[in-house]
């Protein structure tokens, strides 16, 4: 049945758009309450849930399917940081009473791509109706080798910091968004611009990873509130302190062009949200083999840094400590 619009009820909305992303057969076409996850033997079942909400965690015209990868890879994102390989998702939907067919058209088509990227199948999930905002909340299942996953709690004083990828790039993506005159002051290539804008709008989950940090992370976390507050959360639930080498922090061509001309740009590098790298601690002994299976597996990881006794973050270059503000951003 249709209702206002020519849109389709609840029931099917689910049959209509959702019921073709049900490719596993725990998910049984989504005509159940419930689906099924195989065991996987050696394996543990790992478990995330993220929500992102327009107007908070994306602009509210951002492209249906960006939205929709958005949700799904920052809850792989998550499953990479514990060495765990995706097994499939739940997806809740609250819809704002003005939806339309196109849109709900372009989200679950974003979620196609991504479900064939990454080879999993929705699960299953709900869909309501909301007077606030749209609000996409994803729960995620994972496999990662038994008892290897790595936690927040595992780093010790001696172990190095590492970090996946690039650090910064969404953070002054997004302060582009809010102000496209930051291009010009940070002398900004059309390339570099997209790059910055496009990280925002797009993470990239670290899952060609997972295996990597399983075997060799003592401690791991996803980066998604800025890296100096994330080591922070890392430090503390393992009850260290850590030191960060400002100058070993690896930044993409865009973000050092930003950075090299305004100072604030790598203060907003170095502490803004949304880079979804992956953060591990590593016994020195086993650095060399990290680097060289993460290379192998098309990840670069920089050594940023080493945990020590104490408590607490410090940001350094050349032995002097760098000034940065606020040292975290906050989704909430």
């Amino acid at each position: 049945m249709t209702g206002r619009r020519g849109r389709p009820d609840e029931a099917g909305l689910i049959a209509r758009f959702f019921r073709p992303l049900a490719t596993a057969p725990g998910a049984a076409l989504l005509l159940d309450d419930a689906a099924t996850i195989p065991p996987a033997f050696g394996k543990d079942l790992v478990v995330t849930v993220d929500a992102i909400v327009a107007g908070v965690h994306f602009f509210p015209d951002d492209p249906p399917d960006a939205i929709a990868r958005k949700a799904l890879r920052v809850n792989l994102s998550d499953l990479a940081a514990k060495g765990a390989q995706p097994a499939g998702y739940l997806v809740t939907l609250a819809l704002p009473d003005d939806w339309e067919v196109d849109w709900l058209e372009g989200f679950v088509e974003g979620l196609a791509i991504d479900q064939e990227e990454f080879s999993l199948s929705l699960l299953g999930g709900d869909t309501v109706r909301t007077p606030g905002p749209l609000m996409v909340s994803i729960t995620a299942f994972g496999h990662a080798p038994e008892g290897q996953a790595p936690r927040r709690t595992g780093a010790a004083p001696g172990q190095r910091l590492y970090v996946s990828g690039a650090i910064g790039d969404a953070a002054l993506g997004l302060k582009l968004r809010l102000d496209e005159r930051l291009a010009a002051l940070w002398d900004l290539r059309r390339a570099e611009k997209e790059t910055l804008l496009d990280r925002y709008l797009l993470p990239e989950p670290r899952l060609a990873l997972a295996g990597v940090v399983a075997t060799y992370a003592a401690a791991s976390m996803d980066v998604s509130d800025g890296l100096v507050g994330d080591v922070g959360k890392l430090a503390a639930a393992s009850k260290v302190a850590a030191v960060i080498d400002a100058g070993r922090v690896p930044l993409s061509a865009a973000a050092f062009r930003a950075t090299r001309v305004d100072p604030a740009a790598f203060a907003t590098a170095l502490t803004g949200g949304d880079d979804y790298e992956i953060l591990a601690a590593i016994e020195p002994e086993d650095a060399e083999a990290f680097e060289s299976e993460a290379a192998a597996a098309g990840v670069r990881v920089t050594d940023i840094g080493v945990l020590i006794e104490g408590e607490g973050v410090s940001v350094e270059r050349h032995g002097r400590p760098v000034m940065l503000g606020e040292t975290s951003f906050s989704h909430f």
